[in-house]
């Protein structure tokens, strides 16, 4: 099998740690059974951090070992490759030894830069003036704005944007919040039933809220409404049960977890108020799905069932979706699960969800690699795809993918086509059910991909669409090969 192993270099998360606690290198050092000198080189990142004192370190901070896992500065290099592609910064390119350096020794400027960046990105894309030079830049190196739209009234980066940085910085996991869903599955009615019957038992005893359906919303395209005033849950008619669970919870932790939900969101620093809404409603869906798939149940179930997907589904009772999303989410310290990624894109490659626990990190602008299996999902609706593929850090990576979401009712109908992929490291291969049947051992099966073009280091892709961020198209040569152009280092002079 192609390696998939890699030497863990975490000085700067060491340091920051020994420094919160204020301990000195040699009381570090001593407590790990390391010179003085050895622990000086890890801390600068001229020794790998070993695995026993890896360990040590956890036990000593009380921290998980994904803690000192790179996947953050991965996820900074990525965004600083798709940025320093951008048209504006043109003039200005940087080697990738110096994108390197950035984002693994000044991690908090990197940070302040990206949302720098995105804040920028946001309010020229939301500008009415389509004269503005910076707009010309925008729309010469991505997309166009939406025409007409408003300035927006406050700064910072795109709400969504924001909120998706945050809940990854999370490692999509809140603790608070899963617990108590946990609390609330256990103290369900014990009663025979299915926990959609506890569900509304629940709803109802306690608060006193019929729950019933509406032939009008699905037309109009409403799922469901809360009517406070009538104590009414308005569903709409032939909502599946999965659905129709999870807009109960949903419900449920409004009225009951409404501290719960907020404590995250009041924390997390985020500094509009369209992302703090953003945030509550993540929050809300949150809880909701820890409520249909309580953490400990479903984190053993998962490993019992060797992450069956379809098994995970019916054992449940929600949909796939659901089961790929509760397993992106299972970072429990001391009790995680398999850290796996999960996507969420449209048939054009717009990504709607997105969370990693993982080293893996996509571009967020500019869609996904067109090789990745997602794309042939939607050409076998409802057909599951596994792939192995590699990173460009050279990790592998097994994951699969399938549509979900509804079929058309009429011939008239047109639902959104949506899909989703999940996957993890190789080296959680045997805990997953997918490896089976693939030949692990024969690098033919793994499949290169990237995290869109413009933050993609491969040079030989024969699937490129535009030069990687610090590239320059290469026209001199009478010389062509099956990719229409080559490219040479970008001139840090060029004027």
């Amino acid at each position: 099998m192609a390696k998939t192993t890699s030497k863990i270099f975490a000085g700067p998360r060491i340091r920051e740690l020994r420094q919160k606690h204020e301990m000195t290198q040699t009381a570090l050092s001593r407590a790990l059974g390391i010179s003085g000198s050895y622990l000086n080189q890890i801390e600068n990142d001229q020794r790998p951090l070993p695995g026993p004192q890896m360990l040590k370190l956890c036990k000593i901070f009380d921290v998980s070992p994904v803690w000192f896992g790179d996947s953050d500065e991965l996820h900074r290099l990525q965004a600083l490759r798709e940025i320093m592609g951008d048209p504006l910064f043109r003039n200005a390119a940087m080697a990738p030894v110096d994108l390197q350096h950035a984002a693994t020794h000044a991690p908090a400027l990197t940070d302040r830069f990206i949302s720098l960046y995105r804040t920028w990105r946001a309010q020229i894309e939301n500008t009415p003036d389509r004269t503005h030079p910076d707009r010309f830049l925008l729309e010469q190196g991505r997309i166009s704005g939406g025409a007409g739209a408003e300035t927006p009234k406050e700064s910072g980066p795109a709400p969504y944007d924001a909120v998706g940085d945050w809940v990854q910085a999370q490692k999509n996991y809140f603790d608070g919040i899963d617990r108590a869903a946990e609390e609330l599955y256990e103290n369900l009615s014990p009663e025979e039933g299915t926990l959609a019957g506890k569900l509304l038992r629940y709803l109802s005893d306690r608060h006193n809220i019929r729950v019933i359906t509406s032939n009008d919303f699905d037309e109009n395209g409403i799922a469901w409404r809360f009517d406070r005033r009538q104590r009414r849950l308005i569903l709409a008619n032939g909502l599946p049960q999965a659905s129709m669970m999870f807009r109960i919870a949903q419900v449920i932790g409004k009225l009951d977890y409404s501290k719960e939900l907020e404590r995250p969101v009041r924390l997390s620093g985020l500094a509009t108020t369209d992302a703090r809404a953003l945030a509550r409603v993540g929050m809300t869906n949150y809880f909701a799905g820890a409520v249909l798939l309580p953490y400990e149940h479903f984190r053993q179930a998962a490993r019992d069932l060797r992450h069956d997907l379809d098994q995970l589904q019916r054992h449940f009772g929600v949909s796939f979706e659901q089961v790929c999303h509760r397993l992106s989410t299972l970072q429990r310290p001391g009790a995680e699960g398999i850290p796996f990624y999960f996507i969420k894109t449209d048939i054009a490659g717009n990504i709607l969800k997105s969370y990693s626990a993982t080293r893996f990190t996509h571009a967020r602008f500019g869609g996904l690699c067109p090789r990745w299996n997602v794309f042939r999902s939607f050409a076998s609706s409802g057909q599951l795809h596994v792939q192995l593929s590699q990173a460009t850090d050279n990790t592998v990576y097994l994951n699969v993918s399938r549509t979900v979401g509804r079929e058309p009712d009429s011939y008239f109908d047109r639902p959104r086509q949506t899909a989703v992929v999940l996957g993890c490291s190789v080296a959680h291969a045997p805990a997953i059910v997918y490896s089976a049947g693939l030949d692990m051992e024969d690098n033919r099966m793994i499949i290169p991909v990237g995290p869109g073009c413009r933050a993609c280091i491969r040079t030989d892709c024969l699937h490129r669409a535009v030069p990687s961020a610090g590239m320059a198209i290469d026209t001199g040569s009478e010389e062509r090969g099956v990719i229409p152009y080559r490219t040479t280092p970008l001139r840090t002079a060029e004027t």
